[in-house]
This record gives structure tokens, sequence and C-alpha cells, in this order.
């Protein structure tokens, strides 16, 4: 009885593996490429990638690198507020700074966050170049021939957006921008030290 059993079980797994129609392997390829099933199940699988195949970075990750940034520019645009009130034989207070620090960090922090989350297109680059070329040289001419009154309170900013838009520029566009601002204090007789 066990034995009958088995040849049945045997026989009917035989014919349930049986394709009821016969198709040639080049007939059954052809139906496959006319459907575009491949191509369907592969478009679904295959991540989104941007133009230069990387996988666009989650908003956690956009978020860690610019706090990577913000942070150090904070501290950078503390410590020359500090400095340039120690210049000019001023104290500033904890509260002058604090001030200074709720006015300027929202924005230092969604300008920081927005290009270094576009850094690698280069109308970013442009308008960094850009600003580098405006901000380095107002600076330089603040420090030569501004009043102290105005020297405290722009010079620190410029001098945080200086540094971070050299960092964030491409290492050619930053030497480029660099070079063009030592020509132009250069021709026109500025000095970095007083």
């Amino acid at each position: 009885m066990a034995k009958k059993r088995q040849t049945t079980q045997g026989a009917q797994a035989t014919q349930a593996q049986k394709p009821l129609v016969e198709i040639s392997e080049d007939e059954q390829w052809r139906l496959i490429e006319q459907t575009g099933v491949l191509r369907k199940i592969s478009d679904t699988r295959k991540p989104e990638k941007t133009a230069d195949n990387v996988e666009p970075l989650s908003l956690a990750d956009e978020i860690f690198n610019a706090v990577v940034f913000i942070i150090p520019l904070t501290f950078f645009l503390i410590m020359m507020d500090i400095l340039i009130h120690q210049q000019y034989a001023r104290q500033p207070t904890a509260g002058e700074i604090a001030g200074r620090l709720l006015t300027n960090f929202p924005i230092l922090s969604i300008f920081v966050f927005y290009t270094t989350r576009h850094k690698a297109n280069p109308r970013t680059q442009v308008a960094l170049f850009v600003l580098s070329l405006g901000v380095g040289p107002r600076m330089i001419w603040l420090i030569n021939r501004g009043s102290w009154l105005v020297n405290m309170r722009q010079c620190p900013q410029f001098a945080t957006i200086w540094l971070y838009t050299v960092v964030q520029l491409n290492l050619s566009w930053a030497l480029l921008t660099l070079g063009i601002i030592g020509a132009w204090v250069w021709f026109t007789g500025m000095k970095l030290v007083l």
C-alpha cells in the first residue's frame, strides 16, 4: 500500500511539472523582449541615480554634512567678533555676542545647508567664486580704510563667509579667487596687517 502511494505521488508530481504548452527557448525570449517584462522589473529595482552615478543623500545625511560646517563656522564667527573687539580695545559682553549670534546663526545655517547640498553643481561653484571675489576685497578694504565701528559690525561676518566660500570651492576655483584677490591687494597697495 505504501509503495502504491509513493508511485502515485511521484506520477502526480511529474505531471504537475510538465507545461501545458511546449514553447521553445528562442520563442520564450522573443516574447519576453516584446513585452518588456525584464526592463520593467530591472527599472523598479535600480536605485535613483544622479548625473554622476552617485546615489542622492538622505535628508539626515545632508543635515549632518551641513552641521559639520555650521559648528566650526559659528565658533569662527564668535572668535572673529571677540578678536575685532579686542583689536579696538573693547570688551564685548556675553549679551552682545549672544545677540549677534542669534541674528547671524539662522542665516549662516541656511546658507551652509543649501550650498553644501548643491556643492557639486557648477552654478553653485560660480556663485561661491563670485561671492568670494566680492567678500574678500570688501573685508580687506574695510580693514584698511573703514571706520572702527563699521569694522566691528561687518568684518566678522565677511571673514566667516570668505573662509567658507574658499573651503567649499573646488581647488582650482579657490586658488584662482585667492590669486585674483592677492593681485588686487598688491595692485592697490592694501595690507592685511595693521
